[in-house]
């Protein structure tokens, strides 16, 4: 346990004095190494490159990219007025129609981050014009994206699928009411907020109108069921429908909507290959600190630690809750989990808890994470969008904060919310 606390020190010291996740990672275990003494550097080189020689993060930088052709080739717009075509009608209908919107997207990109930019920049003025306050239209942006990594598909599970060896195929169905339990919360906040506020109608669409719009969002719509009914029926893996999702975004935004020039196309590659620098470098430096603990069977003696304080498995997911709460409040999710992921599942199985359950409380956990500050990722973002202060935002955003709580303990302590799909489609 030493040797634990050493790794942690080191790499809180050079969290605090700023310098990156993925260089605090690879330092912490090197210091840690040199603490054993007994291990030869040149595992160090190695480990790192071991990280990131997987076949499976291939579909990274893929689904990456295929958010941000959607987003350039005019998939946003189109989702967004269908929602308010739907939801228009309702007190608040603006606030439903951004949650719908996100959930859609979520289906698409992946990434609540690129989600909250790429809605943010229309929703959030589109709320403020039609009476809505800035700081609630940024809040209801932020909150409602975190769904991004939830719904499938979904780097946080490919991340998981790859550090755990579980299947990335059952992960993405597991993920899927969850998800959408998390959105229907999302609306019932916003919904309330609105009668109470006497936020606006959007207006009353008639059927041509509704029926227009979802013709112009069509290509966009099914793209989630592409994902998933192909890599349900077995035509491709989860790499390949990665690829197949950049293909299609280009013939939609290229073709189809006309939107996509080879000037947007090139900074998407742009954006794309440094998001995925910085993912990829987090995972090499979090693979050497993973292989130290291992090699110190730390996951082990964290193991018998708990199991002597608590023998109750709700005790236990109860424990993991307030800790990745907390992790969560200082790093971000990707970090976070390739740093805790190694220790969490043995102890998990350990109790019983079934893998994909236990990856579901995990996920949302974390994605609860980008609305917790001090770094909260989404709402800073909305809140830049919408210029409004920091505090404001994070007030707004605490009865959306608190249906999230409610919506993780559901998924925490009813096992079936998670693994219902996945048996379901064997």
């Amino acid at each position: 346990m030493t040797l634990f606390l050493v790794v942690v020190a080191v790499f809180s010291v050079l969290m605090l004095i700023a310098l990156p996740i993925s260089f605090s990672l690879i330092l912490a275990a090197t210091a840690g190494i040199l603490y054993i003494s007994t291990i030869n550097m040149m595992i160090v080189p190695q480990q790192v490159i071991v990280g990131v020689d997987n076949y499976l993060l291939l579909a990274i930088p893929f689904f990456l990219l295929a958010g941000d052709l959607m987003s350039s080739g005019g998939m946003t717009d189109r989702l967004l007025d269908f929602c308010n075509s739907l939801f228009g009608r309702f007190r608040g209908g603006l606030a439903i129609s951004n949650v719908a919107s996100a959930t859609f997207m979520s289906g698409i990109s992946g990434s609540a981050i690129a989600d909250t930019s790429a809605l943010g920049r229309v929703i959030i003025p589109a709320m403020v014009k039609s009476g809505y306050s800035a700081e609630f239209s940024a809040a209801l942006t932020g909150c409602a994206n975190v769904v991004g990594p939830i719904i499938p598909p979904s780097i946080t599970y490919i991340l998981i699928g790859v550090l755990t060896d579980l299947s990335i195929s059952k992960l993405f169905l597991a993920g899927i009411l969850p998800g959408l339990l998390f959105s229907l919360a999302m609306v019932t906040v916003a919904y309330v907020q609105s009668i109470r506020r006497n936020y606006p109608t959007h207006h009353r669409a008639g059927w041509s109108e509704i029926w227009r719009t979802g013709h112009r969002a069509f290509w966009a719509l099914i793209m989630p069921v592409i994902i998933i009914g192909g890599i349900r029926l077995g035509i491709f893996n989860v790499t390949e429908c990665s690829a197949v999702a950049v293909i299609y975004a280009l013939l939609v935004g290229g073709l189809i909507y006309r939107e996509l020039s080879l000037q947007l196309i090139y900074a998407a590659l742009v954006r794309t290959a440094r998001t995925t620098a910085v993912i990829m470098l987090v995972i090499a430096g979090a693979q050497i600190v993973s292989w130290l603990l291992a090699y110190q069977q730390i996951p082990q003696q964290i193991a018998d630690l708990m199991l002597s304080a608590t023998k109750s498995p709700w005790v236990f997911l109860l424990l993991v809750n307030l800790l990745l709460i907390t992790i969560g409040t200082f790093m971000e999710n990707g970090p976070a989990l390739v740093m805790l992921a190694p220790v969490l599942y043995p102890i998990a199985a350990k109790f019983g808890v079934d893998p994909y359950h236990f990856s579901m409380m995990v996920s949302m956990n974390l994605v609860i994470g980008l609305l917790t500050p001090p770094v909260a990722l989404c709402l800073s973002i909305a809140a830049l969008i919408g210029k409004v202060s920091m505090d404001k935002v994070v007030y707004e955003s605490m009865p959306f904060f608190a249906a999230a709580i409610v919506v993780l303990l559901l998924v925490t302590y009813v096992p079936e919310i998670s693994l219902l799909v996945p048996r379901l489609l064997g």
